[in-house]
């Protein structure tokens, strides 16, 4: 999959579960994707909540995997 394509993706992934970390004041934001490990930066309450991990990997790697498969992680960057 083309560079641009797959960003596009994994924006749709992020956009989908953007409103859900928003009702709970947070946000999410992309800042890269390096050999299909994404890396994100966690913001507002989501950087203090203690469940930040889960919904890392639960509720954010899941939906991304949904729009863009090949993604094999998604790391938070402090």
């Amino acid at each position: 999959m083309k560079k641009d394509l797959l960003k596009e993706k994994v924006e749709e992934g992020l956009n989908e579960i953007r409103p859900f970390l928003e009702s709970d004041g947070g946000n999410i934001e992309l800042i890269s994707i390096v050999k299909n490990v994404v890396k994100v930066k966690l913001l507002g309450n989501c950087v203090s909540c203690s469940v930040n991990q889960m919904t890392l990997k639960n509720g954010v790697e899941l939906t991304i995997k949904k729009f863009a498969p090949q993604i094999e992680e998604v790391i938070n960057i402090d």
